[in-house]
């Protein structure tokens, strides 16, 4: 399973703390392979390499801290523990607060080192490779595959995708009892989708490019 996301999004930021940390709390990790990939809405200007990201500079260098720590950590459970922070202090409206995860989730701050050395930004550049590659094209995040599936609209289901590509025997006892993965969120599909699309994020550089201009 692959969670294509950004930071600051606030959906992202939901689905993360609420949906995808019920992962770790059952045995399914055991039989999962979870990739987070901190990219989402973000594109590569052309005339000079930087990134420009939905949400702002915050969230390239919080995308850019977050892959530095999947880099880092590759065990999941480690850099999982990071991210699921960062993304409660964006649910709670204080990621500015970020750094205190480190000490939170048990890990040291050698991401910095990354951020600021450059190879998170090598690191960003895969993982926007990696998003421009999908098929059908990413229309929003969260955007979750499974199994090479992508939900699409129906990401918030995604144990349902899991436990239906799962072919071993026994199934996990996380397959046989789905209502613990019932979506906290408020929202329901037939009256508003929670995701921040990426056409918005094209409009929005757009508009910051003409503020810009004199």
């Amino acid at each position: 399973m692959s969670v294509y996301y950004e930071s600051l999004c606030p959906y992202c930021a939901e689905f993360i703390v609420n949906s995808v940390v019920k992962i770790f709390q059952t045995d399914l990790i055991n039989f999962l392979n979870l990739q987070m990939v901190p990219w989402g809405n973000a594109f590569i200007k052309p005339d000079d390499g930087s990134f420009i990201c939905q949400h702002g500079e915050d969230e390239c260098l919080l995308n850019t801290i977050e892959a530095c720590t999947i880099k880092i950590y590759p065990d999941v459970s480690k850099h999982f523990r990071f991210i699921h922070c960062v993304e409660r202090l964006t649910v709670e409206g204080a990621h500015n607060q970020w750094m205190n995860c480190f000490q939170m989730s048990g890990l040291d701050t050698s991401p910095i080192d990354c951020y600021n050395n450059g190879n998170g930004k090598a690191i960003e550049e895969y993982y926007a490779k990696q998003t421009a590659q999908l098929n059908p094209p990413i229309r929003f995040v969260p955007w979750v595959v499974v199994n090479n599936q992508p939900l699409q609209e129906d990401y918030q289901n995604f144990v349902s995708y899991i436990c239906r590509a799962f072919k071993g025997n026994p199934k996990p006892e996380a397959c046989l009892s789905l209502s613990k993965f019932t979506s906290d969120s408020n929202y329901t599909t037939n009256s508003f989708l929670p995701v921040c699309y990426t056409n918005e994020a094209q409009n929005l550089s757009s508009l910051r490019e003409k503020d810009k201009s004199p």
